[in-house]
């Protein structure tokens, strides 16, 4: 044979053969789901829930109306629920097509119908359809939030999310907070962990939205967030209780809320964005609360040109320069007005005036306050001794005014070493180790308890050989004896 002959020839398909097998591999796709979650719902196994919605983020990016129809054709059987027919029509016609009839439907769990709502909804924001996106949501939160099972939890929480951002992109996201309110009620009667957290950053989310930092705090002190949830949102709740605090001026809390937010999140390209967010509300908090951010920090990849503006207004907070500080602010005012931390930043000013005093407080031993005066642009000595007492007050520095002489002198330095301040900071962190070590451990899972059912019923067989074997002996050793008995009375 030749080497033609066994050459393999691609064949080039047209554009609808290809289109018709990216179709095909979706719906196996989407079937393949659909077994995962009926298998769920028999077994009460929710990470069987989980393992079908895994694969949904590249699902996502080959949706298309046709699939997502066929595949509710296929559970628009007659015997289904009330509430899951209506949520299956009401998908099919924010679509704007109608499933074909099908003899052979089969009949359609509630984990399907989410399942299968929740990839319309996922078509409908990717393509701009934001109102028939919020009255699907609509329809699906009244239909199915009257009967929660456990293994829909996972489900309902992405059907929350998906519902609010809907709210948030059409303008009225107002509009949802009477509904997450009642749906986190329901969800903690119901113990759905997973739809209580997703229900809680919904709620600081739409707090936040509307500068309603009263309310979001009160809900945050009356509510506790399961600890069991996943980290994904824990990182989004404590991004939103750093938030919060920082504007409550409690900025040690902040801080610590922040960095573990930063720790929980996942460092990779897709939570870029996250993690930006995260750390420039974290940067202004460390400038708050009197710390310098390590330069390392501005350094990595991902987060250098979002914190350039940043890095700057460290830098001028650092050498307590109160011109270069002001003039940073006013170059970058609209990007710190999209961040919403202009507010955060207009406190610095007061900081920077501190930074700078620290640092005449380590280079002089004795400095007249005009000098002072000169050295951080103020109006007036007066201000500048006003302003040297109120640090002195807050002990960020430690030194003495003269009055009558009108000048400032240092106190000689102390050896932090003969203080509790290493003890201090040797306890937060094998408190934050013993805490990572918890935090391991409760989120190790566990296979579920179906083997137990075989091992019950191995111990039970095993139980019954032993007894089977334990009567033969007996058996055997009543027959001896009988045999026994009768050769005596032969004697």
């Amino acid at each position: 044979m030749s080497d033609n002959e066994n050459t393999t020839m691609e064949v080039e398909l047209t554009p609808e053969q290809k289109q018709a097998e990216a179709r095909r591999i979706l719906l196996e796709d989407i079937t393949r789901n659909i077994r995962f979650l009926e298998r769920g719902t028999a077994a009460s196994e929710v990470h069987y829930i989980h393992r079908a919605l895994r694969t949904i983020s590249s699902i996502r990016k080959r949706l298309d109306p046709e699939a997502i129809i066929e595949s509710i054709a296929i559970y628009s059987s007659v015997n289904n629920a009330q509430n899951v027919a209506e949520s299956l029509a009401c998908a099919a016609e924010t679509l704007e097509q109608k499933p074909a009839e099908n003899q052979a439907a089969k009949v359609c769990e509630p984990e399907v119908c989410l399942y299968l709502c929740l990839l319309t909804q996922l078509y409908l924001l990717d393509n701009q359809k934001h109102e028939k996106g919020a009255r699907l949501s609509k329809a699906l939160v009244s239909t199915l939030s009257s009967s929660p099972r456990r293994t829909a939890d996972p489900l309902v929480a992405r059907i929350f999310f998906y519902f609010s951002r809907f709210y948030e992109v059409a303008g009225y996201l107002s509009d949802a907070r009477p509904t997450l309110l009642q749906a986190l009620q329901a969800a903690t009667l119901a113990n759905m962990k997973e739809s209580k957290a997703m229900l809680l950053t919904l709620l600081l989310r739409n707090y936040l939205h509307y500068k309603l930092y009263d309310q979001a705090e009160r809900l945050t002190a009356k509510s506790t967030f399961p600890a069991d949830a996943p980290n994904n949102l824990f990182a989004r709740y404590l991004y939103y209780v750093g938030r919060i605090e920082a504007i409550q001026l409690n900025y040690s809390q902040a801080q610590l809320h922040l960095l573990e937010a930063t720790r929980k999140a996942p460092s990779n390209v897709a939570t870029a964005g996250f993690q930006q967010t995260v750390h420039k509300i974290y940067v202004i908090v460390e400038l708050l609360m009197g710390n310098i951010p390590e330069r390392s920090l501005f350094r990595i990849p991902t987060l250098k040109k979002p914190l350039q503006p940043y890095l700057e207004l460290t830098q001028a907070v650092r050498v307590g320069d109160l011109n270069r500080f002001q003039e940073v602010v006013s170059q970058h005012r609209s990007k710190f007005l999209n961040d919403q931390v202009l507010i955060l930043i207009q406190r610095l000013r007061h900081n920077v005036i501190k930074a700078g005093i620290r640092s005449i407080s380590i280079a002089y031993s004795r400095i007249s306050l005009r000098d002072i005066c000169l050295k951080l642009h103020l109006d007036s000595e007066e201000d500048a001794e006003y302003i040297v007492a109120k640090a002195i007050r807050d002990g960020v520095i430690d030194a003495t005014i003269d009055h009558e002489k009108g000048y400032v002198k240092s106190a000689e330095m102390h050896n932090v070493y003969g203080t509790s301040d290493p003890q201090h900071a040797f306890d937060r962190r094998i408190t934050f180790c013993l805490d990572i070590y918890n935090d391991s451990v409760k989120s190790m899972r566990f296979p579920g308890s179906d083997h137990r059912k075989e091992l019950a019923y191995m111990d039970e067989a095993i139980r019954r050989e032993r007894e089977l074997a334990q009567e033969l002996e007996n058996d055997g050793y009543d027959d001896d004896s009988d045999v026994d008995g009768a050769m005596d009375e032969d004697l």
